[in-house]
């Protein structure tokens, strides 16, 4: 009989999650340095450059890959023959676990779950509770599996059921272009296939938990369907030319993962889910010996590499910056950006509409006219930070907004995540407005660039408030110019059309 004492499990979940802020899994790091090695699209090229950089950053540092530290997922596997020596529930565990994780002074991580989700969507300001997955299984010992989920890649998860004669393959390859770029690729794929419809979805989740291993499966050759079936996805998929933040290129996955289990014979399940370039889980296995801490991995499995200013790259000055001047851009130019921004997500778009459509109007200190708005909810600073990393969000779930704030504040431009929609660019082009993109998973490395940072608007709103930020040489690409032309239309044509004529190696 194994005793499981209360702290070492708490202790345990709280060490992993605090882990896999800033840590990498190795697979993971190889795999995005050995499709940047191979990438033949300077910008996509570009993109996982910063995406590596940022991630040896944040292991020196020891602070978050993505400012979206995510939603905690725990699979749980607890042998009957363990006995707990504890005060409080399973579930209870696990959640102090990620309170104190999510707390930690040394390394705060951002508290992004809300309670009362279709009604006052309060903050639980510690990001609790996790969901969480048990299963009682033969044996001494708890297996611990778990994950932190960032919205921009939960967001995007799909699910169909199928006709059991319909192909899985048409299915994903018809879909994977629907999610755009908010999900960050390069990342991985999983997909759960059978059982029902929750249990699908729950098998695409534990997928991801497992490393990349597409290459060794590649050289040793499939055993089974399944393996089948991932190394066409793998194929199929990158075929598509998505590509690194879906600007085209050569990588969109790096592996795909499918668990299966019988299902009805009038049914096909089809759940896929994807994980982005933060990706973050780690495992560990409780004995009764004490807690289960993680083991730091060597820097040494970094690659070296630096990202250089090209001459090509224009520097602009937010402060003086003039729509004549940003009409000049193109789709794809890098820009260096100085000078002041306001930042502002769903909730304080919402509150703007809101203040301007009662007559009130906006606060003084959130004068949109001519500048730059950011769509960010940085984390926390800790020690001599000015602002913790502070990555972009998917812009697409601002784009009800875009056509309204546009025609009454007079904002120039705006940055974020990934593609806009036909909403977004429509009102981008009627203004004559620019939509700048910054790097999905690159958010230590773009904190750098903050040299300040304040609270200027709507400060009850937590991590959605309005900043001011200062930066200095914050590195951007254009999106959307002031014509309509988005990077995410074209990009992806122009690299599934090469792929296909050139017969390029893409997995």
């Amino acid at each position: 009989m194994t005793v499981i004492r209360q702290d070492d499990f708490i202790d345990s979940v709280a060490d992993a999650l605090q882990f896999i802020s800033y840590y990498h899994p190795k697979d993971f790091v190889d795999a995005v340095h050995q499709a940047w090695q191979r990438e033949l699209n300077p910008a996509a090229k570009d993109a996982m450059a910063q995406i590596l950089i940022n991630s040896r950053m944040c292991a020196e540092g020891h602070r978050p890959i993505c400012q979206d530290t995510g939603i905690v997922t725990v699979f749980l596997k607890i042998g009957m023959d363990v006995q707990w020596d504890a005060e409080m529930s399973v579930a209870d565990m696990v959640n102090e676990g990620v309170r104190r994780a999510y707390t930690h002074p040394d390394n705060v991580l951002r508290a992004s779950i809300l309670e009362d989700p279709a009604g006052a969507r309060r903050n639980t300001r510690d990001n609790t509770p996790a969901v969480i997955h048990m299963e009682v299984v033969a044996g001494d010992t708890v297996d611990v599996q778990l994950a932190a989920k960032g919205g921009g890649s939960e967001n995007k998860s799909k699910m169909v059921m199928l006709n059991p004669s319909d192909s899985i393959v048409d299915w994903v390859v018809k879909t994977v272009p629907t999610m755009g770029a908010g999900w960050c690729p390069p990342g991985m794929l999983g997909i759960g296939i059978g059982g029902t419809a929750e249990k699908a979805a729950v098998m695409a989740k534990e997928a991801l938990m497992e490393p990349i291993d597409i290459h060794e499966l590649r050289e040793r050759g499939p055993a089974s369907r399944a393996e089948e079936l991932r190394l066409e996805l793998m194929e199929a998929v990158n075929k598509l030319g998505i590509g690194a933040q879906g600007l085209g290129g050569l990588t969109t996955v790096m592996d795909v993962k499918i668990k299966e289990y019988p299902t009805h014979a009038a049914s096909l399940p089809v759940c896929m889910i994807p994980n982005c370039a933060a990706t973050r889980h780690a495992h560990f296995v409780l004995d009764g010996s004490g807690p289960a801490l993680q083991t730091p991995p060597s820097l040494d499995d970094w690659p070296d590499i630096t990202w250089e200013v090209g001459e090509g790259v224009r520097r602009v000055n937010l402060d003086t910056v003039t729509p004549e001047e940003a009409a000049q851009w193109k789709p794809g130019d890098t820009l260096l950006l100085s000078g002041k921004m306001l930042t502002g997500r769903d909730a304080a778009h919402k509150k703007m509409k809101e203040l301007i459509e009662s007559g009130q109007g906006l606060p003084d200190e959130v004068d949109l006219k001519g500048r730059f708005i950011y769509y960010v909810g940085p984390v926390d600073p800790v020690r001599d930070e000015v602002v913790g990393p502070a990555g972009p969000t998917t812009s697409t779930r601002m784009d009800k907004f875009t056509d309204f704030i546009l025609e009454q504040t007079g904002l120039l431009g705006m940055i974020g995540k990934a593609e806009r929609g036909p909403a977004g660019v429509e009102a981008i082009k009627k203004h004559r407005a620019v939509y700048l993109m910054a790097v999905g998973g690159a958010a230590y490395l773009v904190s750098k660039a903050i040299t300040s940072a304040k609270v200027v608007a709507f400060p009850e709103l937590g991590m959605e408030a309005i900043y001011e930020f200062e930066v200095k040489d914050m590195p951007v690409s254009v999106a959307v110019d002031a014509e309509g032309t988005s990077v995410h239309e074209v990009g992806p044509k122009i690299w599934q059309a090469r792929i296909e004529e050139q017969a390029l190696e893409v997995s």
